[in-house]
């Protein structure tokens, strides 16, 4: 997948979405679905397939996984927590999304595992777009999702083992961050992990999470986390790193 081809593409849309004075958010119910060789077989089908105990040519693991399984146990995404069926497809959640999102319609058909409309046929360049709008479509969801009661309890579990890293900082004695985003608009930075210790931000240590969008996650998430669970709030740090040349302090004004 050319990805910088498909970026340039994704920041067009967002560049004509921007210009619009009253975006559509419903979605339109005549539109066609692409179909998408790599799309997870959906959950009727493996229903039917479970219970006539497996295809006889032996299908591989991968075709059984969903795509909201598949996608959050891709490398880098480790951050993210897996969206309830049930919330992506309430309408009222997805407000103002179809705006953003090229493809929209048949990136949350990807995202919910909907068997795509047998003839329709689109090009290559199409279904990688298409599959690209199901991530961007998916992260937007999760940065709302994370700030339910059900996306907190989630990412409270992530928290507790530490899959968001640990603080860089000698002082904070390995205190487990959370992620955040620095700007709620898409494309504008990446993610950010948050020190509730020392208040600060650093670079994920993973390339690959570094690149991750930090609108995925939003800039409210962490604060809210901390604000539910204040228990876990943890205490200032003791000793603060003093900056010494020689064993004496140097002085501010230098």
């Amino acid at each position: 997948m050319d990805r910088k081809r498909i970026n340039d593409a994704l920041d067009r849309h967002l560049r004509a979405a921007t210009e619009r004075s009253s975006p559509s958010t419903s979605r339109a119910a005549a539109k066609p679905k692409p179909p998408s060789a790599a799309a997870p077989k959906p959950k009727e089908q493996l229903d039917s397939d479970s219970s006539e105990g497996g295809s006889a040519g032996g299908s591989s693991e991968a075709d059984d996984t969903f795509w909201i399984n598949w996608f959050c146990a891709m490398r880098g995404n480790e951050f993210f927590a897996e969206v309830d069926d049930d919330y992506i497809q309430d309408d009222f959640n997805l407000c103002g999304l179809s705006a953003q999102v090229p493809y929209y319609d048949h990136a949350l058909d990807l995202i919910l595992d909907l068997e795509p409309v047998q003839g329709d046929v689109f090009a290559d360049d199409q279904n990688e777009l298409i599959v690209a709008s199901a991530e961007m479509l998916y992260g937007l969801i999760h940065a709302r999702y994370i700030l339910t009661t059900k996306g907190l309890a989630a990412m409270l579990e992530k928290f507790k083992n530490c899959d968001f890293g640990r603080c860089p900082r000698v002082s904070c004695s390995g205190q487990p961050c959370l992620p955040m985003g620095q700007s709620d608009i898409p494309r504008s930075s990446t993610v950010k992990i948050y020190c509730p210790k020392c208040e600060d931000l650093y670079y994920p240590r993973s390339k690959h999470q570094a690149n991750t969008d930090g609108a995925y996650f939003g800039t409210t998430f962490p604060h809210i986390f901390m604000m539910t669970h204040s228990q876990l709030k943890p205490q200032k740090p003791a000793q603060q790193y003093v900056p010494r040349i020689f064993g004496f302090k140097v002085h501010k004004k230098t």
